[in-house]
């Protein structure tokens, strides 16, 4: 029999924190309550939950820096929650590298919707076995995605990324010099259940280019007034 999906829940409401829990245990998950940022560094070594739910407005270490030190050593999935509705808020959130972001309140049935998304896209993120590239990918010089272990190796050097970026970088990559529109890729990368804003995807395209190194036969362009293409120089 597998074994449930494992969700740490930091929130230092209580209530809150317990409500969540009872919609996610209904749906099938295993659940960890803390309610405080330390507790939730402390959490995620002994837990190695599959993701985590993170409210912003945290004792001690708050949300960001919680997400900021996790985002150091490891890719899991992040979802933040917060009273905080503002784009500044939203745009932050994910600069220091979360999934998505619920405001509060919000409804049960879009907070389990949300997370199912996300555990749907990381679903394939165990290692394929070694001796080579294998399933999903696309490569070029000094390049290779691979969607199904999500994995990217970039000038002979493993590359962290959360899910997101790296399946915005293959769905690029897997149409060399194919322009997208923002509204195309919110769709094809975040899907319907994503009531997010144009900006996500800026931010993503940032985080991605921050992380790898020019190359003379790739890069990830901007078309002004339209969006973003994997180009391929010729």
């Amino acid at each position: 029999m597998p074994s449930k999906q494992k969700i740490l829940i930091v929130d230092d409401d209580e209530n809150i924190a317990e409500l969540i829990s009872l919609y996610l245990i209904k749906e099938c998950y295993e659940t960890k309550i803390v309610h405080d940022g330390e507790s939730a560094l402390q959490a995620f070594l002994v837990f190695s939950p599959d993701l985590i739910l993170l409210d912003l407005m945290l004792p001690g270490i708050d949300g960001y820096q919680v997400c900021r030190e996790l985002r150091k050593d490891t890719s899991v999935p992040i979802i933040m929650l917060s009273a905080k509705g503002e784009i500044f808020d939203k745009v932050l959130g994910l600069e220091l590298g979360a999934d998505d972001y619920i405001i509060k309140p919000f409804d049960s049935k879009e907070l389990v919707a949300r997370v199912k998304a996300v555990l749907r896209r990381t679903a394939s993120s165990a290692p394929a076995a070694s001796g080579g590239t294998q399933g999903q990918y696309v490569e070029y010089p000094d390049l290779v995605v691979n969607l199904t272990n999500y994995s990217v190796i970039c000038m002979g050097r493993s590359v962290e990324m959360p899910p997101k970026e790296l399946e915005l970088l293959y769905f690029l990559a897997a149409s060399p010099n194919q322009v997208f529109t923002r509204e195309q890729l919110l769709d094809h990368i975040w899907g319907y259940e994503y009531a997010g804003d144009t900006r996500t995807v800026d931010v993503h395209i940032k985080r991605l280019r921050e992380k790898l190194d020019d190359h003379p036969a790739w890069q990830l362009s901007t078309v002004w007034g339209i969006g973003y293409k994997f180009e391929v120089k010729r």
